[in-house]
């Protein structure tokens, strides 16, 4: 039997040794990663996401969200995430250890949502609030004009108003308010997909991210104005 040429077995060597390298290794090296429990107040970081979250998650996926949104703060030495108020640490492994699939996103024509459910506007305490979401999502140009994110109306129903007005009905005035006795409120997977956005929360400290840093106000040196 004629012996494989060495220059044969040296390419195979060269893929073994690139596959355990890039995909072996890495993956035994995140699949081994686990939850932080913090003995003192037995916080937990990560959990997974369940219920009507995980269901949202699923609508955030199939409407396409993950398309212009990512869900990762990158570092200083990286950009200016931080300082733009996304987050108040890089995202490192840990934060995805129970997604699947991680919505990590490859387009930012939106802002990062890693910490959308715990970011806050000093000048707006409404904004970010589940009723802004509601109305972000069924009208963007009316809580962010100029946004070039599409409208999602279809996510809500006119609904006859039956004794007290739904508590997420939205208040639509002029040309979008709806006709007397008639409301307009979120379905069940605005309702859920709302959850989910206000639940994304990667802002617990995580050893190997560093320290959380507070981002500089907007018109301060160093701040990027939202």
């Amino acid at each position: 039997m004629k012996p494989e040429p060495p220059i044969f077995n040296g390419i195979l060597g060269v893929f073994a040794l690139s596959f355990i390298v890039l995909a072996m290794a890495p993956a035994i090296q995140l699949g081994s990663l686990q939850p932080v429990v913090n003995e003192d107040t037995g916080d937990i970081y990560p959990i997974d996401v369940s219920g009507v979250q995980a269901q949202g998650r699923a609508v955030y996926v199939s409407q396409g969200c993950v398309a212009c949104h990512t869900e990762q703060v990158r570092g200083q030495s990286d950009g200016a995430d931080i300082d733009r108020g996304w987050g108040l640490r890089r995202t490192v492994a840990r934060d995805y250890i129970y997604e699947k699939p991680i919505l990590l996103g490859y387009m930012r024509f939106g802002p990062d949502l890693a910490n959308i459910g715990s970011r806050k506007d000093p000048d707006n305490p409404k904004k970010y609030t589940a009723a802004w979401h509601f109305m972000h999502l069924y009208d963007p140009q009316a809580t962010s004009p100029g946004t070039n994110m599409p409208s999602y109306k279809f996510l809500f129903e006119k609904r006859k108003i039956a004794g007290q007005m739904d508590a997420d009905a939205l208040k639509l005035t002029g040309a979008e308010a709806p006709p007397p006795g008639y409301q307009i409120v979120p379905s069940n997977e605005a309702r859920h997909l709302v959850d989910y956005l206000t639940g994304l929360d990667h802002s617990h400290p995580l050893a190997e991210a560093g320290p959380n840093i507070q981002p500089p106000k907007p018109g301060v040196s160093g701040g990027v104005a939202k």
